[in-house]
């Protein structure tokens, strides 16, 4: 790892509260909500994330004399991998088998959030910004080898990000996403026009269908979310949870915290029933700069393609009205392809202490960026575009 600046101070800090919010917003910069102080103070000040959760907050900041932040990098020390959604569990299960502690570990990662986004950041104006970055990582390096932690990884950085870690000697991971973009569609019926006779016709069934079962959609932001649709929409996200086995890692304290401090950057599609009146289904997303970002959703019961609609269709609305160029619609689900939403890279980065499980985990990489490759290949000849007949 390369030296850092003498006059930069490195600090760690057990919670995002003992950083100033401006300062760190000043590094994170606007365009990504998941980065900003607010959400990640949501996490902490829910309880979702905290030692007794498996998330140990360990934030980074670089200072310079003057004790102005220059840079920081969101991290925890872990416990376990749940709620990273780049699956290291093999390797764990790899390296103790051979006699190692693969917990705890170091990650560096905005929890729960599968969202590519600046995991390195620099406040603008602020200084060479690849050596701040670089301090940032060689830092996070040398708290590792300090708390005797087997691994350090960086999980969704941006591709510039990705590629100077990987110049420091960390390990790639290549994953996949699918996004829909905004090609300066007028309206949804302009994105249908693009398609192929035959998903044109599929996608306008699934709409008609998922519309004519009494429920209405509404997308609501900033004042108009009340209290009651958080509460809402907290018991959705439980049935989704319950539904698929697994484990729910925000509270109702998260959401309510959401809607106080960050409601005007929050999209939230909900279903009511017409005849009842009574909210039967949700849909959480994000608006960024130039992307809205879909996370969670859930309904009170089964209902005919109100997925679809609700999470793709209505954040492609969404995208359009506001002048959004990306839709994120989250991790996995290749249906997604014959909507519009096509794959895309993702990254990652690993620094393993133990030189042997180094290679083991580098040779295993090189193996799946291969594979991951090869099926995007794969992947983007079923995209529904006209193009593509």
């Amino acid at each position: 790892m390369p030296d850092s600046d003498d006059s930069l101070v490195l600090q760690f800090h057990k919670g995002i509260d003992e950083i100033p919010a401006e300062d760190w917003d000043a590094c994170a910069g606007p365009d990504n909500p998941f980065c900003l102080h607010a959400f990640l103070s949501a996490l902490e000040s829910s309880g979702a994330v905290a030692p007794a959760t498996g998330w140990g907050p360990r934030h980074v900041t670089v200072r310079d004399r003057r004790e102005r932040v220059l840079a920081c990098a969101p991290l925890y020390l872990k416990g376990h991998s749940y709620g990273e959604y780049v699956f290291d569990w093999a390797w764990a299960r790899a390296y103790e088998q051979a006699g190692g502690q693969y917990y705890p570990k170091l990650q560096c990662a905005i929890p729960f959030t599968p969202v590519t986004g600046p995991r390195l950041m620099v406040r603008e104006g602020a200084g060479d910004p690849d050596l701040l970055r670089r301090t940032l990582v060689a830092g996070m390096v040398e708290l590792a080898r300090r708390l005797k932690v087997s691994s350090l990884h960086v999980t969704f950085p941006t591709q510039e990000e990705h590629d100077l870690m990987v110049k420091m000697g960390l390990l790639s991971r290549l994953g996949r996403q699918y996004h829909w973009e905004n090609v300066r569609y007028g309206g949804f019926d302009d994105f249908l026009a693009a398609l192929s006779s035959r998903k044109r016709k599929t996608i306008r069934k699934e709409r008609e269908k998922a519309q004519s079962q009494g429920v209405t959609l509404k997308v609501l932001t900033g004042d108009a979310i009340e209290p009651r649709h958080w509460d809402a929409f907290h018991q959705f996200y439980l049935s989704t949870i319950d539904k698929k086995w697994s484990q729910a890692y925000l509270n109702k304290a998260f959401f309510h915290r959401l809607g106080a401090t960050m409601a005007d950057r929050v999209a939230l599609v909900m279903g009511e029933d017409d005849a009842t009146g009574e909210l039967v289904c949700g849909a959480l997303n994000l608006i960024g700069g130039d992307a809205l970002y879909g996370r969670n959703w859930g309904a009170a019961e089964d209902y005919k393609f109100l997925h679809f609609e609700a999470c793709y269709y209505q954040a492609m609305d969404f995208a359009i009205d506001r002048g959004l160029r990306w839709v994120e619609a989250g991790a996995q689900g290749e249906h997604k392809i014959s909507r519009g939403y096509l794959p895309r890279f993702t990254y990652s980065t690993h620094w393993i202490a133990d030189q042997g499980f180094h290679r083991a985990v580098e040779d295993f990489l090189d193996k799946e960026r291969d594979a991951v490759a090869e099926d995007m290949e794969m992947l983007g000849e079923l995209a529904p575009f006209k193009c593509t007949e």
